[in-house]
């Protein structure tokens, strides 16, 4: 089995979290005894992604992060004294769809899922490296999409990615989408209001409280033997994914 990347191995010692995120967002991280590594502003793409992690970071592994161009040498600083590889994109990240989702990629266990008509091609030569079936949708932005809670079962709000990856044998709940905040767009999604701090504390940026699926949410969770930590008591809003890291 091919481990997913965006679950830590052990506790995380480092996230890196969206530079605009709320002040509560970081001091409750501060809490988990993590070192932050606050994004950079990627100036090239809409501002309301601008600081996403998971528009500019995909991990190929658990030691291994390929970044846009873009902010590259930002990371490059910021990881250097870690075991972490960085590794440069070839696609430079522009403003319009489909010029910012080339490193947006959903992952579960052995599994990449993404418009790959648009994956940046440096990246897909080593998701195809790492051995991962590469499964083809029509969202761009599919690790904003999808919340995942282990190596088979995460929450989603595209109905594509439900249905394919549940006919593929893996554990998906389906929610409402929209009621996630996301300045300057209608909506966010759930998959960037998220992060797993262990295998077993799945970290959301703000409460459930306004959500129709809260209940659902919660018992598809507590189902798979996870603990639910918010870093905020605000509601839960698309911070791009808290992409957590142990390098050390």
């Amino acid at each position: 089995m091919l481990p997913n990347p965006f679950i830590p191995i052990k506790d995380a010692d480092t996230v890196t979290v969206a530079g605009n995120s709320d002040k509560e967002i970081i001091d409750s991280l501060k809490k988990l005894k993590l070192n932050i590594i606050p994004t950079i502003k990627c100036l090239e793409v809409d501002e309301s992604i601008s600081y996403h992690p998971d528009i500019v970071i995909h991990p190929i592994n658990h030691n291994t992060l390929v970044i846009a161009p873009n902010v590259f040498d930002y990371y490059k600083d910021a990881l250097k004294n870690t075991n972490i590889k960085l590794i440069k994109g070839e696609k430079k990240l522009g403003v319009k769809y489909p010029d910012d989702i080339a490193y947006n990629i959903g992952r579960m266990k052995n599994i990449a899922i993404h418009n790959f008509d648009y994956t940046d091609e440096i990246l897909k030569f080593y998701l195809n490296k790492e051995g991962l079936e590469l499964i083809n949708v029509k969202q761009g932005y599919t690790k904003c999409s999808m919340a995942i809670i282990d190596e088979v079962s995460c929450i989603t709000a595209d109905k594509p990615i439900y249905e394919i990856l549940s006919k593929k044998g893996y554990s998906i709940l389906f929610i409402e989408p929209g009621h996630i905040a996301l300045e300057r767009q209608k909506y966010g999604f759930i998959g960037g209001a998220t992060g797993s701090y262990s295998k077993n504390m799945i970290l959301f940026s703000g409460t459930l409280d306004l959500h129709p699926d809260k209940e659902s949410i919660f018992e598809f969770i507590k189902g798979k033997n996870k603990t639910v930590h918010f870093l905020s008591k605000k509601n839960i809003v698309d911070i791009g994914t808290i992409i957590s890291l142990n390098c050390n």
